[in-house]
């Protein structure tokens, strides 16, 4: 019998734990190697197979949401959290592999400041949904939440000033065609951080 009339909420709760970790490492790994301005087939297979495992993870949570009868929140809820969170990690990897395809070897500081914001706002998103274990107490998730989006408003602020740097100081083209995509793969990161947050908000605001 695949079907199931019986609730299974802790299932979930742990398939988005597990995801969110997946994300925070990640985004861990995404700070090592902009640190260390090493982005070679070594450190896009590591990527990767974050990436793969996290896919796992998010192939389940929607094998089960087929499954289940009854969930901890809405249906549509569940799988939009868990396809926009499995897109921080694919994101996190985009770059990382488009990085190595463009062949960069260097270290951008304006790039490592943008990996430590992913860092930060992955880790506040971790918070957010270990706070949809206990919506009747959701200020910690909600402040989380909030956090994510002061984030994402540091990371547009940081995304214009860099870009405005490099057209104005970049003498090569290429260069500069190569590293305006970066920082916008970078930044729309952030943006889909933001995109789980206000699934989470809004998930928060139906159950309270």
């Amino acid at each position: 019998m695949g079907f199931s009339f019986l609730p299974k909420e802790s299932n979930f709760f742990i398939l988005f734990s597990k995801q969110a970790e997946f994300a925070v490492t990640a985004a861990a790994l995404f700070v090592e190697v902009t640190t260390k301005g090493i982005y070679d087939e070594e450190t896009v297979r590591k990527m990767r197979s974050i990436e793969h495992q996290a896919d796992e993870v998010t192939h389940e949570i929607i094998e089960r949401l087929n499954k289940t009868f009854i969930t901890p929140f809405d249906r549509e809820d569940i799988y939009t959290l868990t396809k926009e969170l499995d897109s921080v990690i694919d994101m996190i990897y985009t770059i990382t592999n488009r990085m190595r395809v463009y062949k960069i070897k260097e270290i951008n500081l304006d790039l490592v400041e943008f990996a430590n914001v992913i860092e930060k706002s992955v880790h506040a998103l971790t918070v957010a949904i270990e706070g949809l274990k206990d919506t009747k107490r959701p200020q910690a998730a909600l402040d989380s939440c909030i956090e994510v989006n002061r984030l994402e408003n540091i990371g547009d602020n940081m995304r214009d000033a860099i870009l405005g740097k490099l057209f104005d100081t970049a003498k090569d083209p290429i260069y500069l065609v190569k590293w305006k995509e970066i920082f916008s793969f970078a930044e729309e990161v952030l943006d889909i951080c933001e995109d789980v947050a206000h699934v989470i908000e809004s998930i928060l605001v139906k159950q309270a």
